[in-house]
């Protein structure tokens, strides 16, 4: 079960796992930037291929799953040594309030997921209230 992080402006995107002492590295690497509109991650997701790329927000978390699989040609061989990974991949990021969720758009290219997370406009919390 995934835990959601505190809304902390200054967690935004934090990976859910970093507090984790325990947890291997990252899975895949990521870079996040942003401007006055929008928030930009882009993840390395070498040989996988799109459709087995899954995008998914619950709880303000971001989560991005891929499976990077071995052909079966491939099993077969005698090989010598084994350096590339496959399987399952999976990482979590806290977006919290300040993403428009509605508006999130994802394009894959070259082996990277680019995901557009479009800022909210600020919700106003103060209310001037009238004393009869």
């Amino acid at each position: 079960m995934l835990m959601k992080i505190a809304k902390d402006p200054m967690r935004l995107f934090d990976d859910i796992w970093s507090g984790n002492q325990m947890a291997p590295s990252p899975a895949f690497k990521v870079d996040i930037s942003e401007d006055e509109h929008a928030f930009y991650l882009d993840a390395e997701l070498p040989g996988i291929a799109k459709e087995k790329i899954a995008l998914n927000i619950e709880d303000d978390v971001l989560t991005i799953k891929a499976e990077r699989s071995q052909d079966e040609e491939q099993k077969k061989k005698d090989y010598h040594r084994i350096e590339r990974s496959f399987g399952s991949v999976s990482r979590g990021f806290n977006i919290g309030e300040l993403i428009d969720q509605e508006h999130i758009a994802a394009a894959f290219d070259n082996g990277v997921l680019h995901v557009t997370l479009p800022k909210a406009q600020p919700v106003k919390k103060t209310k001037e209230i009238s004393i009869n």
